[in-house]
């Protein structure tokens, strides 16, 4: 039912920034502004890892690597998170998912291409 379609990405020079937007479909805008969401990512080769994440009441969490340079946010209004992403790195290359859960089931975006030059 929840479907998550993802969009922003592109290619970038080391540096740079990229803001990514997820749209949600499938749940009504009062079930979107009580779920907690997310952004993940999986390089080549790599797991997948969590990004950031963002609950109902707006608290926010970061992994190590991104503190600092990417935002988390989300518009209710529009079943819509964002991902600013600022002061690109290479090894930020990835392919970004979004994430959200629902009655103890994942569910994920079809992912978007993030490339990062030197």
């Amino acid at each position: 039912q929840v479907q998550l379609v993802e969009s922003g990405g592109g290619s970038v020079q080391a540096g740079g920034s990229l803001r990514l937007s997820c749209a949600t479909s499938g749940i009504s805008g009062i079930i979107f502004s009580i779920k907690t969401m997310g952004w993940y990512r999986q390089a080549p080769g790599k797991q997948r890892e969590l990004v950031a994440r963002i609950s109902s009441t707006g608290n926010t969490n970061y992994a190590d690597s991104v503190k600092g340079r990417f935002t988390i946010s989300r518009e209710n209004a529009k079943n819509t998170v964002y991902l600013q992403m600022n002061s690109l790195k290479t090894e930020d290359t990835a392919v970004y998912y979004c994430w959200t859960t629902r009655l103890g089931d994942d569910y994920w975006g079809q992912g978007t291409q993030v490339t990062v030059s030197s």
